[in-house]
């Protein structure tokens, strides 16, 4: 039943309508109906769940090399997890994750759309892994006066430029991801550098699949108190995946909770970090919600419609009742 408050404003139920206030506006709205689910509708939900639970480990795992992520990362990280996960041709829909996917979709990812890397940062870079896991990034030449487009009214002539990559192993079967490090280049003012490779120190491990960032921060020197103030908001914070490897030997799926000690990894147990992932247990449930459907009748004709003799090419007639 749906009711008038002092303002004016409509709240409850009427009939199949829902009545609600928000911001000071009268919000309609039907009623949710429910529906019968599929299994085609029921693996697809695993796997967007699934996506949704990854995408939201990347994003935090890289929020030193990001900072301030826009409004739609949460959508849009999402979403290109789910396109990595869909083509992968061999796995089984619902129960196969991100080490399974295509991560080259992964590639180019914004963490924040408000100020894209490739727009913002005019500098050339490739990664590459050796056959010892080590990764390394080439950069190419980098005018800072030219190459980089900094927010307006910013003058970059006393400014830093800090350039930040960051290396970050992910385990999604054993629920854990393992920050390999970050490399800082720093740049005063303006100036020409020659391009340059750098190499990460720490071995992805075999059974990781890992990600590269690159991001842009810009700051402000304050010289009487030798201190520099960090610029970047959520309207200029450049940050983008540019580098994906898939696990060399990916562990086995989970087959039951997940049981992760630290003790498990000697000599990392500090840099292993869990993950509150819920990837593992969306595949492990998804027989028994696949087992909750009802079986469906492809029979939609009542056999007294349809005489015993009827066959194709045959002429018949139905008698009334």
């Amino acid at each position: 039943m749906a009711s008038i408050d002092k303002k004016g404003m409509l709240h409850g139920t009427a009939g199949s309508v829902i009545y609600r206030e928000y911001r000071g506006k009268n919000i309609i709205q039907g009623k949710a109906k429910a529906f019968r689910q599929t299994e085609k509708t029921i693996r697809s939900a695993t796997e967007f769940g699934l996506s949704s639970s990854a995408a939201a480990v990347i994003r935090t795992a890289f929020e030193p090399a990001y900072f301030f992520k826009d409004g739609t990362a949460v959508y849009r990280s999402t979403q290109m997890v789910y396109r990595s996960l869909l083509n992968n041709v061999s796995g089984e829909k619902g129960k196969r994750d991100l080490h399974d996917g295509d991560l080259s979709l992964l590639q180019g990812m914004d963490f924040n759309a408000n100020s894209k890397l490739h727009e913002v940062l005019q500098m050339s870079h490739t990664v590459s892994k050796s056959a010892d896991g080590l990764v390394s990034v080439t950069l190419g030449s980098l005018n800072t006066q030219t190459g980089i487009k900094r927010p307006r009214n910013l003058s970059g002539v006393y400014m830093k430029h800090r350039i930040r990559l960051m290396l970050v192993a992910f385990n999604f079967r054993e629920e854990y991801y393992e920050n390999l490090g970050f490399k800082d280049i720093d740049l005063e003012g303006y100036q020409t550098i020659d391009g340059q490779v750098v190499t990460f120190t720490e071995k992805v491990p075999e059974d990781c699949l890992a990600l590269v960032s690159m991001s842009l921060m810009l700051y402000s020197f304050v010289s009487h108190t030798n201190e520099s103030i960090l610029l970047n908001n959520k309207e200029f914070s450049p940050c983008a995946i540019i580098g994906t490897f898939k696990s060399k030997k990916p562990s086995e799926y989970p087959l039951g909770e997940v049981n992760r000690q630290r003790s498990n990894y000697p000599d990392r147990e500090e840099k292993v970090k869990e993950m509150f992932y819920k990837g593992n247990f969306l595949m492990l449930g998804l027989d028994s919600r696949l087992g909750k459907l009802a079986p469906v009748s492809i029979n939609t004709v009542k056999s007294k419609q349809v005489p015993p003799d009827a066959s194709p090419g045959k002429r018949v007639s139905f008698k009334k009742n």
